[in-house]
């Protein structure tokens, strides 16, 4: 029998223990969390599946146990596509599920605010990193969602370590665009359901090409996710890329655009608008009615998925070699072929690929993170009896090629480090870029004045806003500074602009040759005057 002390203790460690992990944030990647699922149903995967086969995206209802935190009647689903299908096919366990909080009581929300679980399940990523390593490195540069790792029990049965990752939704629109109401639209096809006849031929890709006017043409591809359904908007945006992509600018977050393509490329995220299928991402509205791209579905970056969208699949080489232009001169990808031939636009689109480049690979710095996550679920995924890959295939797909099925999954080390090399000696990327240094933004009673320092450069702007709202404007900034402390050609340039609250702003220049922004992270980081 224990003592009394012994008692006390046990309860004070179990109370820390519950406590720690139902107090941490949902999606803390510090830790796994832990997901038990309770259907009344013994045949609930029977029932799942058939709600799946049938393509509808009805649920069963369960009870949930998250991190210790009870929530009565969820709704659940089995989610995907080629994750769903083939690991049912193949494998025949550990299916992607979708869960919703609030599918019997709107109000009830998972700790933290979240209505949404979506749990992927690893397929094609031996490694059981590449999601989270991508997302975490996408949110250097625009939104995107969090991601980290979650047990999964059904009814007190072990099924498996799956990745979960913020839903786009409500909340996600709330936290970074500051309306929960925007509209949002998924560009993603209904796989198995054809447009109406008269539709373009790539009306079952989400390209943003214009097919004409008639929405039909449009729904089954775009798929409205908000109560505010915009395909007049979406139709506008497109013909707009078509006819007039100068100024796309206008309803389009164009900045954004550009990070999202330079991001896909670097990272050779295929499974994306920059592949073959081009889907597998969001479009939403701020609330200055511009349309913003959101990249979605990472499980199969860095060359998981190997077809570009010109042909066979690549080959080790060819993912490690890709063009940084890929699709450059395709029509059919007006993102691409309209936003970079305009010659600002390219320069800044290979200004976020040094960027990326420099912060994340250059330095080995996603290597060292790889590994670190890999420390957090090592254990649990040896652990796994439901993991499709082995042990040593997860260790070893870090560094070189490991065997997924039929197919063949490049190692993070092998594609990014020749990848790497490869663009930085590309001779887009080995133009000069101007260089920025003392850059300052100040009140001068009426106005606000700008200077910063620019070496190599024909051309300054400063890129200024008032609050979140609204697009950067551009005013070119010139060589005697905005102040009597400065003088031309001692490459200090000024501008002085009217005052206005809340002035965000950062510092564009080009050359003929290249470009450079200070932040380097800008739009998506940019400097204040208060």
């Amino acid at each position: 029998m224990l003592s009394m002390k012994k008692n006390i203790t046990l309860v004070i460690l179990g109370l820390l223990l519950c406590c720690g992990l139902s107090g941490q944030d949902l999606y803390d990647l510090n830790r796994v969390q832990e997901l038990k699922i309770y259907f009344k149903e013994a045949d609930w995967d029977v029932k799942l599946d058939s709600l799946k086969q049938l393509k509808t995206k009805q649920r069963m209802v369960a009870d949930v146990k998250l991190n210790g935190l009870t929530y009565k009647d969820c709704g659940v689903r089995f989610k995907g596509n080629s994750s769903y299908n083939s690991a049912r096919k193949v494998f025949g366990r550990k299916l992607p599920l979708n869960i919703k909080s609030d599918f019997v009581d709107s109000t009830q929300t998972f700790k933290g605010g979240y209505t949404s679980l979506k749990l992927a399940n690893g397929f094609r990523d031996p490694s059981f990193v590449r999601e989270v390593l991508s997302y975490e490195i996408a949110r250097k540069y625009l939104p995107a969602p969090k991601a980290n790792f979650i047990h999964v029990y059904i009814n007190d049965k072990y099924y498996g370590l799956y990745t979960s990752v913020e839903s786009i939704n409500e909340k996600f629109m709330k936290d970074h665009f500051g309306d929960e109401q925007t509209t949002l639209i998924k560009c993603d096809p209904e796989y198995g359901i054809k447009p109406p006849s008269g539709c373009p031929k790539n009306a079952m890709k989400a390209t943003l090409e214009f097919m004409g006017f008639d929405s039909l043409c449009y729904e089954v591809t775009y798929e409205t996710k908000s109560d505010a359904t915009d395909y007049k908007g979406l139709i506008q945006l497109t013909k707009r890329l078509k006819d007039n992509p100068q100024k796309a600018k206008e309803i389009l977050n164009v900045d954004r655009a550009l990070w999202m393509l330079a991001y896909n490329n670097v990272l050779v995220n295929l499974d994306s608008y920059t592949g073959r299928l081009s889907h597998n991402y969001y479009m939403a509205k701020d609330d200055a009615g511009r349309w913003n791209p959101l990249i979605w579905d990472l499980n199969l970056s860095f060359g998981g998925f190997t077809f570009d969208g010109t042909g066979k699949p690549l080959d080790a080489k060819g993912l490690q070699e890709m063009s940084p232009f890929l699709h450059y001169k395709n029509k059919e990808r007006p993102l691409i072929h309209k936003l970079l031939t305009i010659d600002r636009n390219r320069r800044i689109y290979i200004a976020h690929m040094r960027t990326i480049l420099n912060e994340n690979f250059k330095n080995g710095q996603y290597y060292s993170r790889a590994t670190q996550i890999q420390r957090t679920v090592d254990s649990a995924v040896r652990n796994d009896d439901s993991k499709f890959y082995s042990y040593n295939s997860f260790k070893d797909n870090l560094t070189k090629s490991s065997k997924a099925g039929k197919a063949t999954i490049i190692g993070l080390k092998e594609l990014m480090e020749p990848r790497t090399k490869f663009l930085l000696n590309h001779p887009v990327l080995q133009k000069t870029p101007p260089k920025i240094s003392s850059v300052q933004g100040r009140k001068k009673g009426d106005k606000i004045v700008v200077n910063a320092r620019v070496e190599n450069a024909t051309k300054v702007f400063v890129a200024y806003r008032s609050g979140d709202v609204g697009y950067f404007k551009k005013k070119i900034m010139k060589d005697d500074g905005a102040s009597q402390d400065y003088q031309a050609g001692d490459q200090f340039y000024g501008v002085e602009l009217d005052a206005i609250p809340n002035m965000q702003y950062y510092i564009l220049s080009e050359n003929d040759d290249a470009a450079m922004l200070h932040p380097e992270r800008a739009e998506y980081e940019f400097l204040e005057v208060k």
